[in-house]
């Protein structure tokens, strides 16, 4: 079946027509140009090659240049400055642009008082870290749950979080539930690590222990204050106990020195050698 006659007016035609030429036009034109004019520059891009790159000899193969395969570098962490304002994740994508900064920088995390001060801990000096939304929680834990991971990678056996007790520092703004959700959030990252995880002081709550996930108890002055028991009816014989004093020491070695680890040292912890070094045991 053939196809039917078009006359020479018809759009479609002289369309077709029209394109024809102009490829025919441009064939023409291109064959008396140069496609790339690189009669100025010559080969005085050879001299810029990197040091890693030798310079290209004639070879029978007609092989001019071979560049070895460079893998990709994975980006460079996040500069201190950036700590909080930045988040890393949105750094990774090298066509991504400029990460936004966030609204609000480092220390969205610290307990604040009504008056917008940072809040500190009246007997160390230290800012306290706010636990009372889940949010806040989530963000201080995956920050602390990083060093967590480095102490896995390294072959710890356990850790132990410090400052479980700081709702009592906080002048009332943070309570045992709050203590309670975060380290909930700690002990899951530990055990997922494969390490067992520690109570740091804090007696009033080793009655909760298993639903916190917490599997010894690190007590100090415990024999001082007579509370050792007390720690151990929750956590039996997994607790270590630091005693300050020498009367605190005897306390604790008369009751217990044949079930807990017990040792005394000064309160700065002064490494062996020092003048203030102070380490006695039962």
């Amino acid at each position: 079946m053939k196809d039917p006659r078009r006359h020479a007016s018809d759009p479609d035609v002289i369309g077709q027509t029209a394109g024809l030429v102009n490829f025919l036009r441009d064939m023409v034109h291109s064959s008396h140009q140069r496609q790339r004019d690189d009669r100025s520059r010559e080969h005085l891009w050879l001299a810029k090659l990197p040091a890693p790159v030798s310079r290209p000899a004639p070879r029978s193969d007609g092989l001019l240049l071979k560049l070895d395969h460079v893998p990709q570098c994975a980006p460079p962490d996040l500069p201190d400055s950036l700590d909080g304002w930045v988040e890393p994740a949105r750094c990774l994508d090298p066509d991504g642009g400029d990460p936004p900064l966030a609204e609000e920088g480092p220390g969205t995390e610290l307990v604040r008082a009504a008056s917008g001060n940072i809040v500190y801990d009246g007997e160390w000096k230290e800012a306290i870290l706010d636990t009372r939304t889940a949010d806040k929680r989530q963000r201080i834990a995956a920050k602390v749950g990083t060093w967590i991971d480095q102490c896995g990678d390294k072959g710890f056996q356990a850790i132990e979080p410090d400052n479980f007790d700081s709702f009592t520092r906080s002048k009332n703004l943070l309570d045992e539930a709050d203590a309670q959700a975060y380290i909930k959030l700690l002990s899951t990252r530990a055990h997922a690590d494969g390490m067992a995880i520690g109570q740091k002081n804090t007696v009033e709550l080793s009655g909760n222990r298993v639903e916190n996930g917490l599997d010894f108890a690190v007590a100090e002055e415990c024999g001082e204050w007579e509370e050792c028991g007390d720690y151990t009816a929750d956590f039996g014989n997994n607790v270590i106990v630091i005693e300050y004093t020498a009367e605190g020491l005897r306390d604790a070695c008369a009751q217990f020195a044949d079930t807990l680890s017990i040792v005394q040292r000064d309160m700065d912890v002064s490494p062996k050698g020092s003048s203030t070094y102070v380490r006695e045991t039962c």
